[in-house]
Order: structure tokens, then C-alpha cells, then sequence
């Protein structure tokens, strides 16, 4: 016996989560055994236990309630191939069998007989009054609970974003109001191509498939009405109908899905009871849900088609990222970064520290499907290994001390979307190893834990070591190296696309003063000259400090040399013979004119400040740079002897 849910649609779609304990709890609150981070879902939403081999599950009072195989519940104990729907997610209830053989009814179309005598049908148009006037009050009171699930429906297909999900929430609520055994719901562009189908057999279980009336479907198609037919056995024509005669179907009803004129799809239910079976109130019912839900079919349709657009377009005109640069070096970043971004590839990211790692991550992430799912970066270097297990994994209640709740890790926490791995190089062997399973299997365990947790992630990882380097020296697997570097992007250090430092800068200087709430300062000839012929070994993150510390410290409109950090005006800039003269020579000018201020001022730097035009500050600040203190200290008069 293997209990676990196995996702069929929604958020949770083609995971399986091992039921390990005699409690297993599922809702959106993180601290659940199944977490889905599903606003529809309540904060703890219902309970699954055990009691030896038998397992059932509790509603907790959840908002949108706990179905299983289509009826609401508050308790029931479920068996193998159950069908849960909890909030956008469906899961299937499994003690034994394979994943992969067991995800729903399939949809089997047979026969291709032609109906000759007319059905009872209705038009679209026509599903207006539910009931007739004069009702008796059995039917008043089926009325009721008629546009009691139309409300349900209404309400609840507006938080569905996911065709899939959409249509096993519609199905399960389809078949609450109408008592089918079977039931289908087909989208398609034509009757013979099929888009989508989700199915479910009440009565034989999942394992079985559907079988739907190709003759039914088309007759709906074609005519655009809604079909029911109440006692098949007495209809000579379905009577020669291969799956219904078969079956011994006793009642057949089939709606189609129009919207915008155009059929995308149908509902098809069938039963054997004799009792409460189809009739024309239950066709009315039928199609006016056929009517909400066509509308929703097409809206999701439409989403998920400008969605796709969107992202072709970004990704071919406007490359969404936050990243400044006109050099070659850049745009070959921008042009990778476009043709990687709309793949599932891992990626691994390489540079010198500083140079915007990060920034080109989260641009492969924002261009991507996975766009609208979380970003989740971790600094492999800046935990300790023993933390850092943890950190990634998440960690079982009492896996060790301290650990008192379950807590889930950032690979749990990057589910549908991308996991970025910083200074993966500082990654321990232990966790090189985990993750090398991760990366291979999609799936790994919590610390203090057996299970294994099934994960829909992109991993994109960065480095500023040779990875090939340490693999030589033995301190990085060679496989995890080659699992990171499927596709690889290397971005340029500052010093080698010096033509993107101007236009850097004033991005920075715009940037900060937002920040500071300071009026925008303009960046002197003098000073771009500097950061322009600086090495910078820090990049671009020591360009934006760099000029941090000159607005803050600054005291003018622009920003001088003299406000830059020294270890900037300790580079000799210019490169040219005639241009080292020229600064050798300015440089000398402002020593020879200090040093005169200051001896005028007999020390005093504040008057001396004045006399040459300058805030306090900034002269003090020129003193520094030049090395002037002690032209300062000889130019103050001693103090006198009290």
C-alpha cells in the first residue's frame, strides 16, 4: 500500500505527495502537510487520517467546501482512484498503481449513426425559465436549488485562471446538480479534434474510460441545441446506437458550449437509473450552465492567448529587465537572455562579482511562462552549511533542535517558477550531491524526512569562481557542473564596456536622489573622466556606491571629483600624454591654491572655504583627497598657553 495524492489539474498538477503520517492536512497556509498556495483555498482547509488502512477525509469548514468524486462532503473515507477537488486543484487519491496510468477517465468516442427521428433539444436562447408558473412545489423547491448551483457556479469560475482546472471544477459541479453516472466535457475545434477533455465514470472509477456518443455530439454540434432523450431504450434509433445500447444507457443529455457564436465544445452526461432520470428541466438546467461556462471556456482562452502573445512580444521588441547599456557586450547579454528566457533550460550565469548576476536572472524570469510565478533567490555563501540544508529543503517538526513546525524550504517556496542559486561554487559536497537529484529527478526530502516532494521549478544558478577551475581541484562535482551549464551566459565586467559608464551613471544618479529625496545633480566633466578610466573591480555595484557616496557627501549642484571616493582619484585617469600634464599641472594649481587660502585664513578653514567659494565641507573634503592635512595643521596657530 503507497497512499498519495496525485495532482490532475491545477496548481498541483503532476505532483504526488506521499501521505507519511496518521494526519495529513491540506489547505493554503504554508504550515499544512499539502501546501498549494490557492487563494480559493482556505487557510486549512480539510484533513485526511488514518486509522490503520483505511483513510478518511474531513472538511474543516472550509469556505468552498471539500468534493470528492463530484458530491460535497463533510466526512467520508476514501477509496483508491477518488477524485478530490479542493479550491483550482484536482487531486486522485492513490493506494497502488503508477502515476502515469492512472489520471482520470479517458474519453473514448464510438459509433457514427445517424439519428433520423428529431430529439428532444433546446436552443440556447430558450434555457430563460427554469421552471414552469405553475409549479408544484417539489419542482419549486428543485428550482430553488437549481439557481442555487448556477450562483455556486457563477461565483465560482471567476477565480479560475487554468482550462484544466476549470473544466474538473465545472464537471464536479455539473454533476451535484444533475444525477449522472457519467459525465464529459469536450472542447474541440471541430467534433474529430479534440483540445481538451476531462471525464469521470461515478460508478466504474477512474480506470475506465467514457464512453461518448460521436452520433449524440455531432447532432449537437451541427444543430446547436441541447439534447436529451429520457428512456433510451424506447427511441429505436439510439436504441441501434452501439455505446448507449451497449451500456444500457437509459438517459442521455448533451449541451453545447457556444460563445461568440462559435461551438467549443460540449457536456455530455449519461445514466442506467430508471429513476430521476433526464428530462427537459434537466435540460434547461443544463444549458443555461452551458452558457456561464461557455463564456468562461472563451475568457481563459482568450487570457492564455494574450498571455502567449505578450511574451512573444516582449521577448522579440521589448526585452522587459532593469538593466542599463548600449555596448556590444550588453546587447549580446539582452540577446541570449531573449532567446533562453521562454525555454525550461537551466541556466548558469557567470561574471565577476558585481557585475548584475542577479539583475540578468531575474530578466530570464521575467521573460519567461513562469513570469506570474515566484522569483526565489538564496545566497548559497552568505548561510552556514549546516543552515543551508534547511534553507533549500525545509525541515520536518522535530527533525532537529529548534525545528518546532514544519517548515518549508525555497524550493518548495519557488514552486511554478524559477529557484536562483547565488555563489552556487560556495555550495558544500553534501548539498552538491542533493542538489545533482534535485536537478535530475525534480523531486528531493525535507530535512527529518523520508517523503519525497515532487517540484515544478526552473533553477538558474550564478558564479563569479571558474566552475571548470574547481572541478579540476576536485571542490565541485564535474555532473552537478555539467547539469548547471545547459545553457550559459556570461556577463561582461565594467571595465570592458566602459561606453555604458556615462549612461550608467546618470541612471544611478536619477535612482539615488529619488532616493535621498535630493534634487537631481549633474555629473562633472572631471568627475566622468575619473570613473571613466577607473578599473572598477567591484563594477557596477561599486559604480552606484561610488556615486551614493559623492551625492551624499557632496555639497554643490554637481558632483566634482573631489566628492568621488579617494580610491577613484588615486587612478590617473586621462591615458594621453598631453592630458597626464594636464591634470598633473590642475592638480598642482589646487594644492598651491588651498595652501595660499589657508595660510590667509591662518588655519581657519571655514573663512578660508569662503574665500574660495567653497562649502566648508567640500573643502575639507579637497583637503583629503590632495593630502593637504598637513598644509592644514601648519596653517593653524598654536594654541596659546593657559
Amino acid at each position: 500500500m503507497n497512499p498519495r495524492f496525485y495532482g490532475i489539474a491545477g496548481p498541483v498538477q503532476g505532483a504526488t505527495f506521499s501521505v507519511d503520517s496518521e494526519e495529513f492536512s491540506m489547505g493554503r497556509d504554508p504550515s499544512n502537510r499539502l501546501w498549494i498556495p490557492d487563494p480559493v483555498l482556505s487557510r486549512h482547509h480539510c484533513l485526511l487520517t488514518r486509522k490503520g488502512d483505511e483513510f478518511f477525509i474531513r472538511d474543516l469548514a472550509s469556505r468552498n467546501g471539500t468534493v470528492v468524486n463530484s458530491l460535497t462532503v463533510d466526512e467520508l473515507q476514501l477509496r483508491h482512484g477518488d477524485q478530490i477537488c479542493i479550491g483550482t486543484s484536482v487531486l486522485l487519491f492513490l493506494l497502488e498503481g503508477d502515476e502515469e496510468n492512472v489520471k482520470g477517465n479517458s474519453v473514448e468516442f464510438t459509433d457514427t449513426k445517424v439519428l433520423g427521428t428529431p430529439a428532444d433539444s433546446l436552443p440556447p436562447q430558450s434555457a430563460i425559465h427554469l421552471q414552469p408558473d405553475n409549479s408544484s412545489a417539489k419542482l419549486r423547491q428543485d428550482a430553488a436549488d437549481d439557481f442555487g448551483a448556477l450562483h455556486k457556479l457563477a461565483t465560482h469560475i471567476a477565480s479560475i485562471g487554468d482550462i484544466d482546472s476549470l473544466q474538473w471544477q465545472l464537471l464536479g459541479l455539473i454533476l451535484e446538480v444533475v444525477p449522472a453516472e457519467r459525465g464529459a466535457i469536450l472542447l474541440f475545434e471541430d467534433p474529430d479534434k479534440l483540445i481538451s477533455t476531462v471525464a469521470w465514470d461515478r460508478v466504474r472509477g477512474p480506470d475506465c474510460p467514457v464512453q461518448v456518443s460521436r452520433t449524440i455530439v455531432k447532432r449537437v454540434v451541427r444543430e446547436r441545441v441541447g439534447l436529451v432523450r429520457t428512456d433510451v431504450f424506447s427511441d429505436k434509433d439510439l436504441r441501434g446506437v452501439g455505446t448507449v445500447a451497449e451500456m444500457g444507457i437509459r438517459s442521455v443529455l448533451c449541451v453545447p458550449l457556444i460563445a461568440a457564436n462559435n461551438v467549443l465544445g460540449t457536456i455530455y452526461l449519461d445514466s442506467q437509473h430508471k429513476s430521476d432520470q433526464f428530462d427537459q428541466n434537466r435540460l434547461q438546467v443544463m444549458t443555461a450552465i452551458a452558457g456561464i461556462m461557455a463564456l468562461a471556456v472563451s475568457n481563459v482562452q482568450y487570457a492564455k492567448k494574450l498571455q502567449k502573445e505578450n511574451q512573444e512580444l516582449r521577448a522579440e521588441i521589448n526585452l522587459e529587465h532593469n538593466m542599463v547599456g548600449t555596448s556590444k557586450g550588453i546587447q549580446d547579454v539582452f540577446q541570449l537572455i531573449r532567446r533562453v528566457a521562454p525555454t525550461d533550460s537551466t541556466v548558469l550565469v557567470e561574471g565577476e562579482s558585481g557585475t548584475g548576476k542577479e539583475l540578468v536572472s531575474r530578466a530570464i524570469h521575467r521573460n519567461s511562462p513562469r513570469a506570474e510565478r515566484p522569483f526565489v533567490a538564496i545566497n548559497c555563501a552568505a548561510i552556514p552549511d549546516a543552515l543551508l540544508e534547511s534553507e533549500l529543503f525545509g525541515h520536518e517538526k522535530g527533525a532537529f533542535t529548534g525545528a518546532t513546525a514544519l517548515k518549508k524550504g525555497k524550493f518548495e517556496a519557488a514552486e511554478g517558477g524559477t529557484l536562483f542559486l547565488d555563489e552556487i561554487s560556495e555550495l558544500a559536497p553534501s548539498l552538491q550531491a542533493k542538489l545533482l537529484r534535485v536537478l535530475q529527478e525534480r523531486e528531493f526530502e525535507r530535512v527529518g524526512s523520508a517523503r519525497s516532494v515532487k517540484v515544478n521549478i526552473r533553477v538558474v544558478a550564478a558564479t563569479n569562481k571558474s566552475l571548470p577551475e574547481l572541478v579540476k581541484t576536485g571542490t565541485f562535482r564535474k555532473d552537478l557542473y555539467h547539469r548547471l551549464n545547459v545553457v550559459s551566459l556570461t556577463v561582461p565586467a565594467l571595465r570592458n564596456r566602459r561606453e555604458d559608464i556615462p549612461v550608467l551613471a546618470e541612471y544611478f544618479i536619477s535612482k539615488i536622489c529619488r532616493k535621498c529625496k535630493m534634487r537631481t545633480k549633474s555629473l562633472s566633466a572631471e568627475a566622468r573622466s575619473y570613473l571613466m578610466h577607473y578599473n572598477w573591480p567591484g563594477n557596477i555595484r561599486e559604480l552606484e556606491n561610488a556615486l551614493e557616496h559623492a551625492i551624499v557627501l557632496g555639497s554643490t549642484d554637481a558632483i566634482l571629483a573631489e566628492d568621488l571616493p579617494e580610491a577613484i582619484l588615486e587612478t590617473e585617469s586621462p591615458t594621453s600624454e598631453l592630458k597626464a600634464q594636464y591634470h598633473v599641472a590642475m592638480k598642482d594649481f589646487k594644492k598651491q591654491l588651498v595652501r595660499k587660502a589657508l595660510r590667509e585664513a591662518k588655519g581657519n578653514y571655514q573663512e578660508a572655504a569662503r574665500a574660495l567659494g567653497m562649502h566648508p565641507n567640500s573643502l575639507l573634503r579637497v583637503i583629503r583627497n590632495l593630502d593637504l592635512r598637513s598644509a592644514l595643521e601648519a596653517s593653524t596657530p598654536p594654541t596659546a598657553p593657559r
